[in-house]
């Protein structure tokens, strides 16, 4: 697996103390671990229009755990005033009493105890990997030896260098020069992943893998929410990668992406939330995700093991070069 000459830099930033810290359970493997993985135990409490809830649901697809950990899809948009769910309430009181912030998810709750297991979206994502992954009966390798470092590499890479420089690059209150800025950050971040898949068809080499699934949401997040507030000009320079937008055609082709992806729940909880003003890049949509859906591959989470990637009907294959 080649190295992905990928890096990121966080901006120094301390939290919020308006904020509750998120709950940090871990699954272990054994019944020495307290929470160790059992068929059925624990539920998965997932929002398709977030994008954190969205990353756990490919990933969880992906693994094949339908039968193993049952998910409990919520509505896109949160009914509480203060942006939480009804129905997690419960689960917040029975694990904090009072608990003073949102109910919201995504959440991994334990039905033997009724309580919350975790919050905290990477920690989710490891132990369905690692405890949950080994029930799937079509795995697919997302953390192979020795990538862990390169995977969380380009997860930086998408939150501060997609995520964050394109909600940035949109803001009508920030002045020109913060808004040019922004978005040399996300066309340099562009530029250098249509650079590594123009000579290997995944993010870290000839295997999908974690990073993979980081990068397809925030592709995902960046033409379905970001380009609305981009100006046409921009929107038309993000579209300039061709190899990265054909690989996110590829990858959304694919079930365990397609098949989560709820673009009228993001477009809900979008429009819900945001009060920035909509710009010219809105009319200029860069992929027509509905039409790379696979027939039937709607309604999230599969209630069954996902075929794996090289399955014939669904192997990820880079096309030729010069393919359209």
């Amino acid at each position: 697996m080649p190295a992905a000459p990928l890096t990121s830099t966080p901006p120094t930033a301390k939290p919020s103390p308006a904020t509750p810290p998120p709950f940090r359970g871990r699954i272990g493997h054994d019944a020495r671990s307290g929470y160790y993985a059992a068929s059925r135990r624990y539920r998965l409490h997932l929002s398709l229009s977030c994008p954190h809830c969205l990353r756990i649901a490919v990933t969880h697809s992906l693994l094949g755990l339908g039968e193993v950990l049952p998910v409990i899809l919520l509505p896109a948009v949160p009914d509480s005033p203060d942006g939480g769910y009804s129905a997690l309430r419960p689960l917040y009181e029975a694990t904090a009493h009072r608990h003073p912030g949102p109910a919201a998810a995504p959440v991994l709750s334990d039905d033997w105890t009724g309580r919350i297991v975790s919050t905290h979206t990477p920690d989710i994502l490891r132990d369905l990997t690692r405890p949950f992954g080994a029930h799937g009966p079509d795995l697919a390798a997302l953390h192979p030896p020795g990538a862990q470092e390169e995977i969380e590499a380009v997860g930086r890479l998408c939150e501060y260098g997609i995520d964050e420089a394109a909600q940035h690059a949109g803001r009508a209150d920030a002045d020109a020069t913060e808004r040019r800025r922004a978005l040399g950050t996300l066309l340099r971040v562009l530029g250098s992943l249509e650079r590594l898949l123009t000579v290997q068809p995944f993010v870290l080499g000839d295997a999908p893998t974690a990073a993979d699934v980081r990068v397809w949401v925030a592709l995902v997040q960046l033409d379905t929410v970001h380009r609305l507030h981009l100006d046409a000009a921009a929107v038309h320079r993000v579209a300039d990668h061709p190899r990265l937008w054909l690989y996110a055609r590829r990858l959304t082709a694919h079930p365990a992406f397609g098949g989560n992806l709820d673009l009228e729940g993001i477009a809900r909880r979008h429009h819900g939330h945001c009060r920035g003003l909509e710009a010219a890049g809105a009319a200029v949509q860069i992929i027509d995700w509905a039409g790379q859906i696979p027939d039937g591959a709607t309604g999230g989470p599969s209630p069954r093991a996902m075929d794996g990637f090289m399955k014939p009907q669904y192997a990820l294959h880079l096309p030729p070069s010069g393919s359209a």
